[in-house]
């Protein structure tokens, strides 16, 4: 059967995105669950944030999250929550999602994209590394909010 992907940037919220978030969410990562109506909407309604998906026939089959903040050291982008579903990948979606996100990074006049990725999706690894990312030295830290009382 052949493929009649696009990638659109969703800019309302309709059931279909909030069943594409609980469906695709936890072959990103288990536990994680579709966020809540009102916060798909703050999302899709933001002018810093893009949330991209990939359309197979009318149901979306990927997801990819782009943002973008002004700091001194200029614009950066930032791609966050990519997921493609498990029975589609391999077939571009992937691909399709991140050269869109880098194009939008572009427009917005963002200087770099980054993005972080667990070392166990070494295919991911792969399509990032053919879509132009390179590996940096860096050491990630993180605060966990709700872990640890201020």
């Amino acid at each position: 059967m052949a493929m009649s992907l696009e990638i659109r940037r969703m800019s309302r919220v309709a059931p279909d995105l909030g069943e594409a978030f609980g469906r695709l969410l936890p072959q990103l990562a288990p536990g994680l669950a579709a966020p809540e109506a009102g916060r798909l909407r703050a999302m899709v309604g933001d002018e810093r944030t893009a949330l991209f998906a990939a359309v197979d026939d009318g149901r979306i089959v990927g997801l990819l999250a782009l943002v973008w903040y002004d700091v001194p050291s200029g614009r950066k982008a930032w791609v966050e929550d990519v997921v493609v579903d498990a029975r589609e990948r391999g077939r571009g979606a992937g691909r399709m999602l991140v050269e869109a996100a880098l194009a939008h990074a572009r427009s917005v006049g963002a200087r770099s994209v980054s993005l972080t990725s667990n070392p166990a999706r070494v295919a991911a690894h792969a399509l990032y590394r053919k879509c132009g990312f390179e590996e940096v030295e860096t050491t990630l830290f993180r605060f966990d909010l709700n872990k640890v009382a201020l």
